[in-house]
């Protein structure tokens, strides 16, 4: 299979020969892996029962699919993928503000996948030959791991698709073993000696809706497009592309999710997933937990790495996809040593999420604005004035920035950073919402009412500076 050679330019309909399933199969077997289980265990960590867990985690991750989904319908219109796409409401330079908002979630996520995924594989063979769980050994497994993403990731989007596919069937064996390994143990207390991480329920019910429920679908944000883009307009209706993104989605984060609750709770987790999910595991299932930790981690990093990549290539035109998707792996993989060595896991998770996830909501609500009031019409070559290192096109704004986009983003985001609840910082506020972390509610309806309202004017008014933008407000 040759390596793919596209970047973030604009897909040929000839080459756009992926359809719905595959979107499903991909959005399905890529997140069947610990790293997206590890957020199941959350809501356990913060101290709630079974039905606490369940319940925030599934209305979390409904309402961040019905505000995440349309974005998939973008880069079916452009493609390309969905930063270089917010060039039509941001500028094609201001676009690079997905860009970034992209490369941040993925890198997260994909240490993450890194981390959790290398410290099971260490426990298991811990248990089953006996290696030692020292720094070195961690260092090791941590590499090997992110070197066979790197594969993945290079090799591209056909290859990443096949292994989703081939994931989707073997993972869900797997995990189905799994609720029979661990059913003996399973219970629906609370993990002992574990009080609400926000002293009362409904607090804490609803900072795991939105770090454990919310923030999976809010990961794929500027991830969708890269799939959506080789699906061909002409060929598939928005509603199939629409229907199998809410699908893919839910089954996608839910199944693994909903599988790290069972285990956590089976396994008595509270500070820590991975040597409890594997001290608990009964002999028989080392062997399959072992597959499920390395394959499954493999599968999903591999797609953040590749959307990495593209990011990265959209901020450094000069750069080829292959060459930034190296450079993001080697940063990656020193957040996955951080991650080990240095930083706290529940802390860290829990930040990172919240956080990430109050910047990127405000600039996912203007880019479906957008979408909407434009109703799927873009200029496709327009877009992609900036890779080529050109000027003009109708999305050129001023000096390829579109002010009042990036100032209703960045009001956006601003006040969400003020309103967030993390276990490192505590927004101003909050005051406002009795301790309830709202941040993704203020940053998105935020910044999708001031996008809403410096726009509503003719498409011929003059262009703005940001001093001249927030004088409005």
């Amino acid at each position: 299979m040759p390596i793919e050679q596209r970047g973030v330019d604009t897909i040929p309909d000839a080459e756009r020969t992926s359809g719905p399933r595959d979107l499903i199969s991909i959005l399905l077997g890529s997140n069947l892996c610990l790293g997206v289980i590890v957020f199941g265990w959350l809501p356990v960590s913060f101290g709630l029962d079974l039905w606490g867990s369940v319940t925030s985690v599934i209305t979390g991750t409904i309402v961040g699919t019905l505000l995440t989904a349309p974005l998939a319908l973008v880069s079916l219109r452009t493609g390309t993928n969905l930063s270089t796409s917010s060039g039509a409401q941001f500028g094609v330079r201001g676009r690079l503000v997905g860009s970034v908002v992209g490369l941040l979630l993925s890198l997260g996520y994909t240490a993450l996948t890194l981390w959790i995924g290398g410290d099971t594989i260490i426990g298991t063979l811990s248990r089953l030959i006996g290696l030692p769980a020292t720094g070195w050994i961690h260092a090791v497994v941590y590499a090997l791991l992110a070197a066979l993403t790197v594969v993945g990731a290079v090799y591209g989007y056909r290859l990443l698709l096949r292994l989703s596919k081939i994931l989707a069937i073997g993972m869900t064996a797997l995990l189905v073993l799994g609720l029979i390994a661990y059913a003996p143990d399973f219970t629906t207390a609370a993990a002992p000696d574990t009080p609400y991480l926000l002293g009362s329920f409904w607090p804490t019910w609803l900072l795991s809706a939105v770090a454990a429920g919310l923030s999976g679908p809010i990961a794929f944000i500027t991830l969708l497009g890269d799939y959506t883009r080789y699906i061909s307009p002409r060929r598939h209706t928005t509603k199939s592309v629409l229907v199998s993104t809410c699908a893919g989605l839910c089954l996608g984060l839910l199944v693994p999710q909903l599988f790290g609750t069972y285990t956590a709770l089976a396994a008595r987790s509270s500070l820590d997933y991975a040597g409890p999910l594997v001290a608990a595991s009964p002999a028989w299932y080392l062997i399959p937990l072992l597959l499920a930790a390395s394959a499954g981690s493999v599968g999903n990093a591999g797609l953040m790495l590749y959307s990495m990549g593209l990011d990265l290539d959209a901020i450094l035109p000069r750069a080829t996809r292959a060459r930034a998707t190296l450079v993001v792996a080697a940063v990656s993989t020193l957040f996955v040593f951080l991650g080990h060595f240095a930083w706290d896991a529940q802390s860290a998770m829990t930040s990172f999420v919240l956080l990430l996830t109050a910047i990127g909501t405000p600039w996912a609500v203007i880019t479906v604005i957008g979408y909407v009031r434009c109703r799927g019409s873009y200029d496709a070559d327009a877009l992609q004035v900036f890779n080529r290192r050109a000027r003009g096109g109708i999305y050129w704004y001023r000096s390829g920035w579109n002010f009042r986009a990036t100032a209703a983003w960045a009001l956006g985001a601003a006040v969400g950073l003020l309103a967030v609840s993390t276990p490192f910082y505590e927004g101003p506020l909050l005051s406002l919402t009795g301790g309830v972390d709202c941040s993704f509610i203020f940053s998105g309806v935020v910044g999708g009412a001031v996008y809403a309202a410096l726009t509503a004017r003719p498409a011929n008014a003059p262009v703005q500076t940001p001093a001249e933008a927030l004088a409005e407000l």
